[in-house]
């Protein structure tokens, strides 16, 4: 009975002990998964970007589109991405394109960026014109 008493003593504070141990393990294993969830969107939001860019380009003229492409990429995207975003729609005939590029933040959106650029690209037929 002693032996017994004895042994739960010396076991006092262990789990204090290892929970200590696995807290760094927990919190960068929380910061690695926060960070892959701003990467997928920031994937998402890059393609969401090209494809109202492509359908807002479809719709204008041809002496407008460009702009109205670029413009409507812009507007739908948050100011965290906008600040980094690059949307372009080149000239052409029969098929518009838009391609978004945007930066990947480290943590908090707005604060600091990977140098990794993420790609969004669309493309649509051109509405024929009346």
């Amino acid at each position: 009975m002693r032996t017994a008493v004895m042994r739960m003593r010396r076991d006092d504070g262990q789990v204090a002990v290892e929970f200590l141990g696995m807290t760094p393990t927990i919190v960068i294993t929380l910061v690695l998964l926060w960070q892959c969830v701003l990467l997928g969107y920031t994937y998402t939001l890059a393609g969401n970007a090209a494809d109202e860019a492509v359908r807002a380009g479809t719709a204008a003229t041809r002496g407008e589109r460009q702009a109205v492409c670029q413009q409507a990429g812009m507007d739908k995207l948050s100011d965290a991405w906008r600040s980094g975003a690059r949307v372009t729609c080149p000239p052409s005939t029969g098929y518009v394109t838009a391609d978004v590029t945007l930066k990947v933040p480290v943590l908090f959106p707005g604060v600091v960026d990977f140098p990794i650029d993420v790609h969004g690209h669309a493309g649509a037929v051109e509405e024929a014109t009346n």
